[in-house]
């Protein structure tokens, strides 16, 4: 018996060893999902800090603005899996349209009842249905690429870009929400956030050609197993509590820093910074072709990133907290990146837009835990004592990484062998 590998017909000896971004986005039908996709995508670098913003104008404390916050958070982190996996079953525009027009009603109402100084338990019902209908457009599109690429060496590249892409939104959209909440109005943040919303999302889910195959209608027989059953998701959920605790921590304390210091404006490019640093470092990780094996990536970059975290709270000037920022920022990527590409390894097809949503939500999940606790200690101890708490959440989430890390190791499925990092070459026998 003979066996032979199949090969992409481009390939030859000449042929570089990382497909780049160019022949990325000149993949068939790419642009119709990505535009109306990443206007989609602001509500999670927006929602947040306009929460945020809005609640301590009109509250006057860091402490409910962060409990406000997180209540959204929490909704977001618990019922994404959900949505995803109702999206792989049923297609992402049954799942968007009613989710995209109930985060802008219930968004606006959230803006309602702020302004109009309810009470905190008011604020909190609103902030369950703002969280649990935010749109989990990322992981739809990262299940765009999917489909349209299948196996081909252009998915580790597609991940790749997917970070950029997310980075980008966190430099734009806090600075944007910062400019409207302190130039225009408190509440031009969250009304500009839900405007967004509906109309990327609605555009987004217009666009069925690119829409990955359902596996509920006329698919019966197909077992449904959540991907959360999988080790490595499991593992790869902690590290991403971990980077969310960096974004949630870094969010709050960076607008208590910049109040104390009469400069508020500055927080939006304070934040900016740090997602600038995000996104460069994405784009350089996207661009190069790794020999080391993704586990040990991922191991070694959260150990940078929780290096750098802990030492934001020795911070005390603007230049040096940006700089500081700036390096955290670097460090975020490569795990987000690496973390994204090993779901294509660890995950079947049919459930990937699932596991997706289950690494955004442990985002939002560790971003709502860390407003929290580090608005009280915003409040309560002194100035910078919010950014403890980036440092605690990576270094617990490196301690679980380093215990856990076999369970990351991917393994051939379906008779397909690894060639470099994200590509899978399917083998025939003849």
């Amino acid at each position: 018996m003979a066996s032979t590998v199949t090969t992409e017909p481009s390939e030859n000896p000449a042929a570089p060893s990382r497909p780049g971004y160019g022949q990325l986005l000149r993949t068939r039908g790419a642009w119709t999902f990505l535009l109306p996709g990443f206007a989609a995508r602001q509500p999670f670098a927006m929602l947040t800090i306009s929460i945020v913003l809005l609640v301590q104008h009109t509250a006057g404390s860091y402490g409910a603005a962060g409990a406000a916050a997180a209540v959204t958070g929490v909704s977001m982190a618990l019922f994404a899996p959900y949505s995803g996996r109702l999206a792989d079953r049923y297609g992402q525009r049954a799942v968007l349209v009613p989710g995209v027009l109930v985060h802008t009603l219930s968004g606006l109402a959230l803006t309602a009842l702020a302004l109009a100084h309810a009470p905190l338990w008011a604020l909190f019902a609103a902030a369950v249905p703002t969280g649990a209908s935010v749109p989990q457009v990322g992981p739809m599109v990262r299940a765009r690429w999917g489909a349209q690429l299948q196996d081909s060496p252009l998915m580790s590249t597609a991940a790749a870009f997917e970070s950029v892409t997310d980075e980008l939104t966190f430099v734009f959209g806090p600075l944007l929400a910062t400019a409207l909440c302190t130039t225009v109005a408190p509440a031009a943040g969250l009304v500009t956030e839900a405007a967004l919303t509906l109309a990327g999302g609605l555009l987004f889910a217009a666009r069925k050609s690119t829409q990955p195959q359902v596996t509920g209608a006329g698919h019966a027989r197909v077992r449904h197993t959540s991907a959360l059953r999988v080790p490595g998701v499991r593992v790869l959920v902690v590290a991403f509590l971990g980077i969310g605790s960096v974004f949630g921590g870094m969010q709050v304390s960076l607008a208590a820093f910049t109040e104390s210091i009469g400069e508020p404006g500055l927080n939006g490019v304070l934040y900016g910074t740090f997602a600038a640093g995000n996104m460069l470092s994405g784009i350089v990780c996207g661009a190069l072709a790794w020999k080391a094996a993704p586990h040990r990536r991922l191991v070694v970059g959260y150990a940078a990133l929780a290096l750098t975290a802990s030492t934001l709270w020795t911070s005390h000037s603007v230049l040096v907290l940006a700089g500081l920022g700036l390096l955290v920022g670097m460090c975020i990527a490569p795990a987000l990146i690496t973390g994204y590409t090993l779901v294509e390894g660890l995950v079947p097809a049919g459930a990937r837009t699932e596991a997706f949503t289950w690494l955004t939500g442990a985002v939002a999940l560790g971003q709502a835990a860390a407003v929290t606790v580090a608005g009280q200690l915003e409040d309560r101890l002194w100035g910078g004592a919010g950014f403890l708490v980036p440092m605690a959440g990576t270094v617990l989430a490196l301690v679980t990484l380093l215990a856990l890390r076999s369970r990351l190791v991917t393994r051939p499925r379906n008779r397909t062998v690894a060639r470099g990092v994200g590509h899978r070459v399917p083998v025939t026998v003849d």
